[in-house]
């Protein structure tokens, strides 16, 4: 197991694999939606590049829908210039309260190498290799095009250089389906994507379609070539007006070895309306191959593709035109005149008239009949134009009917999938996959559902409801009181975690003697246990210290003070050691040896000194009792005497 799980990644266990098979190093990269890892596939043993979604926007639907979407949308791409999904899930958060979501993640390939970012700041990439790198990410394109993908987001960051010279494209997030109507780059007034590779259609907030990804691409080679994007501004909203409004520079102009082929591919790559530009990838590796190759370009338009470049050929070009007196199309000689470029008038003729090929029923003042075509030409063109005027007429008319009587068309409606008892990730994928919106969700008390499980939805299950209709998805916030739990012996962080399991926050901590209650564990709170309260509610801890404050015992009688210290609140041993007082009672206690006041551990001793009522004198013995009396006083004065 690696010896890290998800570095930097505070809210999953380190000590865990994904799904038990995905063995997680270290971060290797950090995107505005999630964070890349490195990883290693135990089962198969290969590396393995693993991407959450970052925690604080895996509550958000629009995300989730969009990280789910990039699975999706590179699980059914199998090419060797893009980067291949193997896997995906959600993983749950360890020690999360039930209410948590699941961060979902992405088993992709890994791919060691640079971005093109990186090797364009390095300075490393040649005129050659741009080009080769830029045919590598439209042969991408082509084949993720043709299976119906639009990236919307061909950058340098989202383009992997192998060690070997290969091209990744990656980081599908805003990818979006072509046939998706929806697929507009704005989300709450935001444009999705990055400023400096938006296309003028992006930055309008409009519907992308593949030519969105080619003008991407081409400011992607316009950097590679350049050293820098084609558009530059302080702010992104400056960067979009540019590449709304204002013509791109040529690249050769910051980089004087590009050729004048490879500036024409740009100019095209970049034209502001998107009918002007490549209409598929193939074209714009067709594009880059000539221009590589030397061969003259041929991008630019004939005239007969693009009339509006008809009018800029030169007058000599446009004698040379070969103008048939009959059209297809009604036309006098003079319009076929000026069509080819010659004079509007011509000098009258003998005949008097203006050309000798100009008939005399078209001269000023003839009031001739015109050849019978034209007369046939003339009423098919006026019969076609009644019969035009006819219809639009009748169209006109149901149209104002219509929108004086509105028919009220029915909406498409689906069943409403049925979710309660399922995860809120679970529910929200449910939804979304039966073809309704993101729903929002609202909190709920609920008596029988687990917290954190869907109760149901707005509208129900089971009933049809319009696809476009609003959907509110119920979570349980568990029951709307809560009883305050039994704590007492539990250590603070046992009491807070279990608090947290039952909606509670663990609030304030506290201290106090006790007697039985060991240091450091619960010993009461507030409010009280059994107390029901509401969810959310903030109860503060009372822990023990493990101490009992001495009592005051001098003057006490010795069974007093006996059953003071065998109170349950000290339970306190004790030793009697007696000692005669005349000025004290007997059975008093006199002294003890700890200080009244004083805190000592559960279960100290104390010394108590108790009063004994002193030893009786001993009496004198009487004369008639004495063995041997003591001699008189007189006779040693008579003995002296009769010395």
């Amino acid at each position: 197991m690696s010896a890290e799980f998800l570095k930097g990644h505070p809210t999953l266990n380190t000590e865990r694999v994904l799904n038990d098979r995905y063995e997680i190093g270290e971060l290797i990269g950090r995107g505005g939606m999630a964070d890349v890892y490195l990883g290693r596939d135990i089962r198969l043993g290969r590396s393995v590049a693993i991407k959450v979604l970052r925690p604080d926007l895996a509550r958000d639907p629009l995300f989730q829908s969009r990280f789910r979407r990039e699975a999706q949308a590179v699980a059914g791409l199998n090419h060797p210039a893009v980067v291949s999904v193997y896997d995906t899930g959600d993983q749950e958060s360890p020690g999360a309260s039930p209410e948590d979501v699941r961060l979902p993640f992405i088993v992709m390939e890994y791919v060691p190498g640079r971005t093109i970012r990186e090797l364009v700041k390095s300075g490393e990439i040649t005129t050659e290799k741009a080009v080769d790198y830029a045919l590598g990410v439209l042969s991408a394109l082509e084949y993720s095009h043709r299976s119906g993908i639009v990236h919307r987001d061909i950058k340098p960051a989202n383009v992997m250089v192998t060690s070997d010279g290969g091209v990744k494209v990656m980081d599908f997030g805003i990818a979006r389906a072509m046939a998706d109507s929806a697929a507009t780059m704005t989300q709450t007034q935001a444009v999705i994507g990055t400023a400096q590779y938006l296309s003028p259609e992006q930055a309008r907030g409009e519907t992308v379609d593949a030519r969105s990804d080619l003008y991407s691409a081409a400011c992607l080679l316009f950097e590679m070539l350049a050293g820098r994007p084609p558009f530059i501004g302080d702010s992104p909203v400056s960067v979009a007006y540019q590449h709304v409004r204002e013509v791109p520079p040529a690249a050769s102009s910051f980089n004087p070895e590009i050729p004048a082929a490879l500036d024409a591919v740009l100019k095209r790559g970049l034209a502001k309306d998107r009918a002007d530009r490549y209409q598929d990838a193939h074209e714009f590796r067709e594009a880059l191959l000539r221009a590589r190759s030397g061969a003259p370009a041929a991008d630019d338009p004939s005239p007969a593709t693009h009339p509006t470049e008809a009018l800029t050929v030169s007058p000599a070009k446009r004698r040379a035109v070969d103008v048939s007196p009959i059209e297809d199309e009604p036309r006098t000689r003079a319009m076929a005149r000026v069509q080819s470029g010659g004079p509007l008038t011509t000098a009258p003729d003998e005949a008097g008239n203006h050309d000798g090929d100009m008939p005399a029923a078209l001269a000023i003042g003839n009031t001739g009949d015109r050849d019978p075509d034209q007369k046939a030409r003339r009423r098919a063109w006026i019969t076609t134009l009644i019969i035009v005027l006819i219809l639009l007429l009748g169209a006109g008319s149901v149209m104002a009917y219509n929108m004086l009587n509105p028919k009220e068309t029915a909406p498409v409606t689906k069943v409403m999938p049925n979710v309660q008892s399922k995860t809120q990730t679970d529910a929200l994928n449910i939804i979304m996959d039966a073809g309704f919106g993101p729903p929002t969700i609202e909190p709920q008390y609920s008596d029988t559902v687990k917290a954190g499980l869907a109760i149901g939805t707005e509208p129900e299950g089971g009933t049809d409801v319009p696809v476009d209709r609003k959907v509110t998805l119920f979570i349980s916030q568990g029951p709307s009181t809560v009883v305050i739990p039994d704590l007492a012996g539990k250590t603070e962080p046992e009491a807070r975690d279990t608090l947290r399991s039952l909606g509670l926050q663990g609030g304030t901590t506290n201290e106090a003697n006790s007697a039985t209650v060991a240091a450091g564990r619960v010993l009461s709170t507030t409010p009280a246990t059994g107390a029901s309260v509401p969810p959310g509610t903030t109860v503060d801890l009372v822990l023990s210290t493990g101490n009992v404050t001495v009592p005051d015992l001098v003057g006490s009688p010795l069974e007093n003070a006996q059953i003071i210290l065998a109170d349950p609140t000290l339970q306190l041993t004790f030793t009697v050691n007696e000692v005669e007082s005349a000025l004290v009672e007997p059975g008093i206690v006199m002294e003890q040896s700890i200080p009244a006041g004083m805190d000592v551990e559960q279960g100290a001793t104390i010394s108590l000194t108790v009063a004994k009522a002193p030893a009786e004198p001993t009496k004198e013995p009487s004369p008639s009792t004495t063995a041997s009396p003591d001699p008189s006083p007189s006779e040693p004065a008579k003995k002296k005497k009769d010395d």
